[in-house]
């Protein structure tokens, strides 16, 4: 034992305390928190890096979600793991120092530092291996810097109380809220939530420039507060103290893994990414955006918009028989008008009596609503892709067609009241009403000038 000391002292650095459990190399871990960011979920990103899961759930949950590296190449100042493989190779074959620094094209002292630092003394004699190196040269790296919530304990104390501060009545006592208690998860559903203060952590930090105008120690930067949430370790907030966040998410969800992702009813083949790239530029007419108006008393009507010409069509749902009457069944019919079928048999409805040449596809939103959609494509011929959830401005034609629309069927009224004449009348007056996106120009019109490039003199228009 004392020999390996001795050895150990010679390779000019002390002896190194284990550190538990061996941590993932930088590349690996780069490469991990890469395919997190592209939306793969923790089992697919360590099935591609050749990792067990349990391995890679428990890097994604000590992180909080939250990448814990900078996810950029790093400089060619300090040695690659694959550099260090290649000065391994490079020793065991008899090389010098300056033999290896000329092969890998390095200064011959950053090879003489890194043969006698980072070289493998357990054995009882000194040993040069890749992954021995790249451990200790991590573990060298390694500058743990203190929170600033954990060093400023007037900061971490304001912070708090404005995060999961009591709610006080008006006459100063205490309103506790329901019991709650936090298991690690996200918020619960159908459960009651801890009452609190609950301000933002950028409610918190804009606040703190307002309140302490004069004092530059008392700022944090809300990223900072959600990396002392979230991140285990930092020692400055509690990790419950996320169920006092307005999400209650117990760990970051990367905004990716959302995107682009087949669900329920939406499979990967209608996903928006699987849409023909011909709509993105809006030249070849025959493509629709489409969503639902809500109302009152689940009343809804359904618009439908043509991407290059805005002209729009209004599909209505009647209630069906029963409606108000009849109890509610699960899985039964819904009676409100816009269940799948209804849903499906009134868009076929409408949108059939349009030219065949203008069914060519059909964005909607994630809504249910369209479930039948395999059987409307079978029907119609229309191709139905799905939008991603919550991205609005994928059906931004739509979308601003409804807000026109919203003029006629405001917000918070009755929209079962009004027959199809009704919603005819409210159609043809949006399509005859010029648009400056069309140059002035009616969305019927546009419609029309795009029929006759694409049919035979002589077939009707829409006019």
């Amino acid at each position: 034992m004392a020999r390996r000391q001795q050895q150990a002292d010679r390779a000019l650095r002390p002896a190194m305390r284990s550190p538990g459990r061996p941590m993932p190399a930088r590349h690996v871990e780069r490469a991990f928190w890469r395919l997190i960011a592209q939306g793969k979920r923790t089992e697919e990103a360590a099935l591609d890096l050749g990792v067990s899961t349990p391995v890679a759930v428990r890097w994604f949950r000590h992180a909080g979600g939250m990448p814990p590296l900078s996810l950029a190449e790093p400089s060619g100042r300090y040695l690659s793991y694959s550099e260090r493989e290649e000065i391994s190779l490079l020793k065991a074959q008899g090389h010098g120092v300056r033999a290896i620094a000329r092969e890998l094209k390095r200064d011959p002292g950053t090879i003489s530092r890194e043969l006698r630092r980072n070289a493998a003394t357990r054995a009882g004699k000194r040993e040069y291996r890749a992954t021995v190196a790249q451990w200790k040269a991590q573990v060298a790296a390694r500058r743990p810097k203190p929170a600033k919530l954990a060093s400023n304990p007037q900061l971490q104390e304001y912070v708090q109380t404005r995060l999961s501060g009591q709610l006080r009545r008006p006459d100063g006592t205490v309103a506790a809220g329901p019991p709650t208690t936090w298991k690690g998860l996200n918020k619960p559903h159908h459960a009651d939530r801890r009452w609190a203060t609950a301000w933002s952590p950028e409610q918190i930090s804009r606040r703190l420039v307002v309140d302490f105008p004069a004092d530059e120690d008392m700022r944090i930067s809300h990223e900072a507060i959600y990396q002392a949430l979230y991140i285990q370790g930092r020692g400055a907030l509690k990790r419950e103290l996320v169920a006092c966040l307005r999400t209650g998410r117990a760990l970051r969800k990367p905004r990716e893994r959302s995107r682009n992702r087949p669900q329920g009813h939406v499979t990967a083949d209608v996903v928006l990414s699987e849409r023909p790239a011909e709509v993105e530029d809006r030249a070849v007419p025959g493509h629709w955006e489409g969503d639902l108006m809500i109302g009152l008393n689940r009343s809804a009507i359904g618009t439908v918009v043509e991407r290059t010409s805005r002209y729009t069509l209004l599909v209505h749902l009647p209630r069906l028989e029963g409606y108000g009457t009849v109890p509610p069944v699960k899985n039964g019919p819904a009676l409100g008008g816009y269940g799948a079928i209804a849903m499906k048999d009134a868009l076929q409805t409408t949108m059939t009596a349009m030219p065949e040449e203008l069914l060519r596809s059909l964005t909607w939103d994630r809504g249910k609503e369209l479930s039948a959609h395999a059987q409307l494509k079978i029907d119609t011929g229309i191709a139905v892709y799905f939008a991603d959830p919550h991205s609005p401005w994928q059906r931004g034609t739509n979308e601003n067609t409804n807000g026109l629309l919203r003029q006629y069927f405001p917000k918070g009224t009755d929209l079962s009241r009004w027959d199809r004449d009704d919603l005819l009348a409210v159609q043809t007056t949006i399509n005859n009403r010029p648009r400056k996106i069309l140059d002035w120009k009616t969305p019927a019109e546009a419609l029309d000038e795009q029929l006759r490039l694409l049919q035979p003199a002589g077939v009707a228009t829409t006019g």
